[in-house]
């Protein structure tokens, strides 16, 4: 099942330059405040993505703030950015603008808003354009983001709920429509990983035709076939057949570049051609290289420019990846040093150096993601650093020993997941000392591999809820909250013409007859937006973002689909389908998926009949014919006395309880005439199906049952306490019972 989600287009336009003064105000409308919305370390090394909003008075600034939240949660929820989340610095500007919206929105004839970036629709209001093409002054946008610690990457969210958006240079989108935060993504794909639109078509609903060009400079669209990328091993060979990240498997399918025929593309649909899934592997490639090659891997280390002693202990500080950790080898004099694999530090006077040389001390740091295959990059800056060090024949002075402390690590503003890898960047002692690294997991202390700079949650198995994680060197503290507990997905269908399924079952099934419509959504107890995702019979994970015009809607499946601005939505076969949904939280945590099962059937080829019983309220009790009898009491013997009688028990209802009283004299007690045995009688009862427990005093529940329950055959067991003092009366002790099966439920 293919959904297809409206297009982008890549292009790089200039829009008209603003009239507003090229100084930035300090209060009122062109003002601008900087608004730090995640730092995971200095804006000289990290990539830095900085939004501006535009359209967006003072009074609307929340629902600008509110759309940034969507945006990024959603671009967490997708890979690279979801793993390399900590490379990335976000800063928010919220500037006002004099009006509320965005230009030609949504026609020419639209009006023009006064706002400081000069965003609008049809490529900036221009009628030889396209309407879904919204721009920006590029100029007002670089003054405005400028006010940010760095600028990597800008993108311009505009105050509009129709579909829109571009990419090239600076990205722009539309911050309300329901799509909106899937636009973003796909228009930072063409800004910074320079990836190509693989739409069969350029202007909607026209056929694209045939690529009459040569072989595409596209890393993603070819003219070759499967058998001629393998033999020269060029494009996507290295994934071909492997199972998509979008769905389906990395082959070779037809359309892209606007065409329809005669070029080719890696995935029947990716993040660059239906928005709403994720990109596959060749543009993830591509994405985890271009954000990784704005961030050197070392963060700090030992000065590689002048010899070191060789006493002294050398260090390096790395970047951290959420869910894995880099690597690092180091080497002396061209030999691995044992025992220091993925060891920050390393201490040169353990290593017992040769008087009258010098040394070279190598250490490589490197990314071991499986989002990357080509050597060329894996061997490049971005996924690998060498650090080199020359180690001369004497010693340095030692330093004074100094309080060691943490002075940085994995951002801790907001709860992490429990999959994340946790680090801390402590301080380097003049003295060369290496500071141990305590951590507390709830208050116990957990054990961190290596020389303990690093945790990876996953292998703490945590279970739901929250934690506290703290770490500690000498007397400075770190503690992060630990979000463990998923957020819970929910699903609402159109009514079945007939449920399969019984009621509560975990899959249920339904026959849908027409067009019917679901919608998923999630709770959760930690801030923040939570995405949610489904999939149509395994295929690709999709973003649930409502209907294509309204975000709070169902989405509709039908076997013809929907066309909605010349792009068809939810087309789907008549037949059984499985379909999935799951949430992902604001902290990256996944939950299992949950799903149902759809029998969409032709509504002129089937008819569904209903055929059934009905089954009369029934609670039966039936005691055994010969009641229990006890053996012959002894008197001046202590001894405990048993009985037993069957019964039977059936019931429709959904619980039942068996319970025994007496109402006579000496309640709980056998009796004879006026004579009662000191010790109570006591009951139990035995079940295939029902509960029931040790052995009780008269009132009291025997056997609690939590389905309903046919000819359940029960064991009804007395027993009976006579003590060697007990002063017993000739003749039968006995007591008459009222056992009693009933129900709250029907």
């Amino acid at each position: 099942m293919a959904l297809w989600a409206a297009p982008l287009v890549l292009m790089l336009l200039a829009a008209a330059p603003s009239a507003r003064a090229q100084t930035i105000p300090p209060t009122g409308v062109g003002s601008a405040k900087v608004v730090p919305l995640q730092v995971t370390g200095p804006a000289a090394n990290r990539f830095n993505l900085v939004i501006a909003g535009d359209g967006y008075t003072e009074a609307d600034l929340p629902k600008f703030r509110a759309e940034v939240d969507k945006h990024l949660n959603v671009m967490w929820s997708i890979e690279p950015y979801k793993s390399y989340r900590n490379y990335i610095n976000v800063y928010m500007i919220e500037i006002i603008s004099a009006e509320s919206g965005i230009d030609c929105d949504s026609s020419l004839t639209s009006p023009r808003r006064d706002t400081v970036l000069g965003m609008g629709f049809w490529g900036g209001c221009n009628a030889g354009s396209v309407q879904r093409l919204v721009t920006v002054n590029n100029s007002a946008l670089q003054r405005y983001t400028a006010l940010a610690p760095g600028v990597s990457q800008r993108l311009a969210i505009g105050n509009s709920s129709t579909y829109g958006g571009a990419g090239g240079a600076n990205a722009t989108a539309t911050g309300g429509n329901s799509m909106s935060a899937l636009i973003s993504p796909h228009e930072i794909g063409h800004s910074l990983g320079n990836l190509q639109d693989e739409y069969d078509y350029y202007t909607r609903g026209v056929y694209g035709g045939c690529y009459t060009g040569g072989e595409p400079s596209s890393a993603h669209h070819t003219l070759m076939t499967v058998d001629q990328m393998k033999a020269t091993q060029r494009k996507w060979w290295r994934w071909l057949g492997e199972p998509s990240l979008s769905g389906g498997i990395i082959d070779r399918y037809a359309g892209g570049l606007y065409f329809a025929d005669c070029v080719y593309r890696p995935s029947a649909h990716s993040i660059m051609k239906s928005l709403g899934y994720y990109y596959d592997q060749v543009g993830l490639e591509i994405m985890t290289q271009r954000i990784a090659a704005r961030v050197n891997l070392v963060d700090g280390s030992t000065p590689t420019a002048a010899p070191v002693g060789n006493k002294d202990t050398l260090w390096l500080d790395t970047v951290q990846p959420v869910d894995h950790d880099l690597n690092v080898a180091w080497t002396l004099d061209g030999t691995a040093v044992p025992s220091s694999a993925n060891r920050r530090t390393l201490k040169l006077g353990d290593l017992l150096l040769t008087p009258g040389q010098t040394h070279t001390v190598t250490a490589t740091i490197s990314d071991p993601t499986s989002f990357v295959r080509d050597p060329a990059i894996q061997s490049s800056t971005a996924l690998r650093r060498v650090l080199t060090w020359t180690v001369k024949d004497e010693t340095n002075p030692a330093g004074t020993a100094e309080p060691a402390t943490i002075t940085g690590g994995t951002q801790n503003a907001r709860a992490i997941g429990r999959g994340d890898v946790a680090n801390v960047v402590v301080s380097k002692p003049a003295d060369g000392g290496v500071p141990t690294v305590a951590w507390t997991l709830d208050g116990a202390p957990v054990t961190a591999p290596a020389d303990g700079r690093t945790l990876k949650l996953a292998d703490l198995n945590l279970g739901g809820g929250t934690h506290t994680l703290v770490a500690k060197v000498g007397e400075s503290t770190r503690t992060w909250t630990v979000d463990s507990k998923d957020a819970v997905p929910t699903v609402t269908t159109s009514t079945p013409k007939a449920t399969l399924s019984q009621p509560g079952a975990e899959i249920p099934e339904y026959i849908f007859e027409g067009p019917f419509s679901f919608k998923v959504t999630a709770t959760d107890d930690q801030p923040g937006y939570v995405v949610t995702e489904y999939r149509v019979d395994g295929d690709g994970w999709q973003n649930f973002y409502g209907w294509p015009t309204d975000a709070n809607a169902p989405f509709q499946f039908s076997v013809t689909g929907t066309d909605i601005d010349a792009l068809n939505y939810g087309r789907l076969p008549y037949g059984k389908h499985v379909i999935e949904y799951r949430a992902i939280d604001a902290a990256g945590n996944i939950s299992a998926p949950k799903k149902f099962v759809a029998n969409y059937i032709d509504p002129e080829k089937s008819e569904v009949g209903t055929v059934g019983g009905t089954v009369p309220a029934t609670l039966a009790l039936s005691l055994g014919a010969a009641p229990p009898v006890f053996g012959t009491f002894v008197p001046g013997k202590a001894a405990d006395y048993t009985a037993k009688q069957l019964a039977t028990v059936t019931s429709t209802a959904g619980d039942a309880t068996l319970s025994v009283a007496d109402s006579g004299a000496n309640p709980g007690h056998l009796v004879n005439g006026t004579f009662a045995l000191p010790e109570p009688l006591k009951v139990s009862a035995t079940s295939p199906l029902g509960v029931g427990a040790e052995p009780k005093t008269i009132p009291s529940t025997l056997l609690t049952y939590p389905a309903p329950a046919s000819n359940d055959e029960v064991t009804l067991s007395f027993a009976q306490r006579i003590n060697a003092n007990d002063a017993l009366r000739t003749g039968t002790y006995a007591k008459t019972l009222t056992f009693t099966l009933s129900t709250t439920t029907p």
